[in-house]
């Protein structure tokens, strides 16, 4: 329901002949330029028999196809609702009128045009619809008010700007179908809306300028169509650009339309590696797994590292008609053969626009797992295929409307893209910034465990000395033993503290302690056990081989079954208050 949809998947027809002598009337004529997804054209015509008197049901539904397909929702909403007044009206048109709908927030009304179209399909996807107009309405009633959210005009107009991306420190790239300047005043315009093609445009401070890309004379594209949006590589030398082909009709799918009269030629998306030379992004090369006639290959993203890509594909082999892929970078610097990213992350619907943080936070969209409509945004931690249950950002991060492309190093601030009610125009640029709340400590020790309590102020991490004022059964968290995230390495602050703690037990060798280890609650439950279990242990071996008897320690790991913070599992929480949980405790076993 959205601009994407050119970008997302992916075809994009042209005609290539028409039977000469046959006389199209304006039905035909509108219906041909339909067929060759010419919108913006046949919408006009469409119009024109749709306004007169005793108008055609074909006419009025196909004006309501158009206005959708152009993203013009209101319309489009306008048109279904006189199109679903025809006996003959056709079961689609009720589902895509529930989707306006809920897009536009009449919830109620939504509810019954879903129902009618499940009534007539057979299909138990109902209660998904349905729970999404529950969701969506629950969610904006009641936001999550740590999210500020922003339109950033600066980037923003009347019309497409999506797909913000870093560009080195200060500098950015995005994508927009603005229509461009020449000197001879000439616009190149797209048949399926009428606005221009997407192109990338760089910015850094308040001067916005189209990004060069030196494609004349290019074996691989010329720019002629759309491109974007633009990732790069940590050194800011090699970038991964998803681009429109440009490729001959020659060398593309042929296909007939419904009609059998016009053949039309696929375009497809695919990868483009870009090379900056001498400063100008000049050299391009094709990625290895693009293949033209039969998938598309877009919306790139690379780990911290650089050692694996991930990216959004049709290709055979997949969840459902859009999936998130990955490849691993070998040993003579190519990419590894595609692998699915997997049933957790993939649905039978639409996944796309994987974008990873910092800590390799995998942050996509979705319109397979249960949100508000439309394109949600989720996040999960993971690696490759293996991932935990992805969590919805909910309102006001996520709307009605299609929420995609989300940006940041740290989760606490970064940028999205979203064609909500309220922009400049279809697809607009918002930032966000993220306030963590305060932790939720223990107040004070308990006899068995610490427990976590509600208390406005937490007390402090003890040092290892606390343990001699302790009696049995009595604990606390030993100050500073912390873990990386997925880790169990004893860490240099950790061994300060632990060193300390050996000290302490060889001086009074009568008391028997068990080392207690906890995770966050990101990641599966039983990870989470082996993992804290793989930390005690660690914690336990530090102090063996630092003159502690192994018979006086028991290596206790607790998973994320005893969280001091709100930032259980579904919840959106910084990198800090997750490392809270990451902590050892120390308990009293006998003295």
């Amino acid at each position: 329901m959205k601009k994407i949809t050119t970008l997302v998947l992916l075809t994009i027809a042209f005609l290539t002949h028409v039977t000469a002598q046959e006389q199209l009337n304006k039905m035909q004529l509108a219906d041909n330029l339909f067929d060759r997804y010419e919108y913006f054209k046949s919408v006009a015509i469409y119009l024109d028999l749709a306004s007169k008197n005793n108008a055609k049901f074909h006419a009025v539904e196909r004006v309501a196809d158009c206005y959708r397909l152009m993203n013009d929702y209101e319309k489009a909403e306008e048109w279904y609702s006189k199109t679903v007044a025809f006996a003959e009206t056709n079961a689609i048109d009720h589902y895509y009128y529930a989707e306006l709908l809920l897009r536009n927030k009449k919830f109620d009304e939504a509810r019954e045009q879903y129902k009618t179209y499940y009534a007539l399909e057979n299909s138990d996807q109902l209660p998904f619809k349905l729970a999404a107009c529950d969701s969506a309405q629950k969610w904006i009633k009641s936001p999550v008010d740590l999210f500020t959210i922003k339109n950033e005009q600066k980037y923003n107009t009347k019309f497409s700007e999506w797909g913000l991306n870093y560009a080195g420190k200060t500098a950015f790239v995005f994508t927009s179908d603005r229509f461009e300047d020449d000197k001879k005043n000439k616009k190149k315009v797209s048949n399926r809306t009428g606005d221009g093609f997407f192109k990338v445009y760089h910015n850094e401070g308040d001067i916005i300028t189209p990004l060069e890309l030196k494609t004349k004379n290019s074996p691989i594209f010329d720019a002629g169509y759309h491109v974007g949006p633009m990732v790069f590589t940590n050194s800011g030398d090699t970038a991964y650009l998803t681009i429109t082909t440009t490729l001959p009709k020659s060398k593309l799918a042929i296909d007939n339309d419904a009609s059998g009269i016009q053949q039309l030629y696929t375009r497809r998306l695919e990868l483009v590696i870009a090379f900056k030379v001498n400063g100008q992004w000049s050299n391009f090369k094709n990625f290895k797994y693009n293949n033209l006639k039969e998938y598309s290959v877009g919306h790139a993203t690379l780990s911290n590292n650089g050692n694996v890509i991930y990216f959004t594909s049709d290709m055979p082999g997949g969840e459902g008609k859009t999936d998130i892929w990955y490849c691993v970078k070998q040993a003579d610097g190519e990419w590894g053969e595609p692998v699915n990213c997997g049933k957790i992350i993939n649905t039978k619907d639409d996944e796309a626009f994987p974008n990873l943080n910092d800590d390799g936070t995998l942050y996509y969209s979705s319109t397979g797992l249960p949100g508000m409509g439309g394109l949600d945004i989720f996040k999960s931690r993971g690696e490759k295929s293996t991932w935990a249950k992805p969590v919805n950002l909910k309102y006001p991060v996520n709307s009605t409307s299609d929420d995609f492309y989300f940006i940041t190093h740290d989760s606490l601030s970064g940028y999205f893209s979203s064609n909500r009610e309220g922009g400049k125009g279809n697809d607009d640029i918002y930032s966000f910034s993220y306030t963590p709340p305060p932790p939720i400590l223990s107040a004070a020790f308990s006899n068995k465990m610490l427990k976590p309590a509600l208390s406005a102020t937490p007390p402090p991490a003890l040092p290892a000395s606390t343990i001699l004022t302790l009696k049995k059964g009595e604990g606390f968290i030993l100050n500073n033993i912390y873990y990386d995230l997925n880790k169990s390495d004893i860490r240099a602050d950790a061994a300060i503290e632990l060193n300390k703690l050996a000290e302490i037990l060889r001086e009074h060798p009568s008391i028997r302690i068990e080392v207690g280890s906890h995770t966050d609650a990101r990641a599966p439950s039983a990870y989470n056990l082996t993992l804290s279990n793989k930390r005690a242990a660690a914690a336990v071996n530090f102090l063996v081989r630092h003159g502690v008897a192994r018979n006086r320690l028991v290596a206790k790991g607790y998973g994320d079954t005893q969280l001091l913070n709100q930032c259980s599992k579904g919840e959106y929480c910084s990198e800090a208050d997750h490392q809270v949980n990451r902590r050892t405790e120390i308990h009293i076993l006998s003295r």
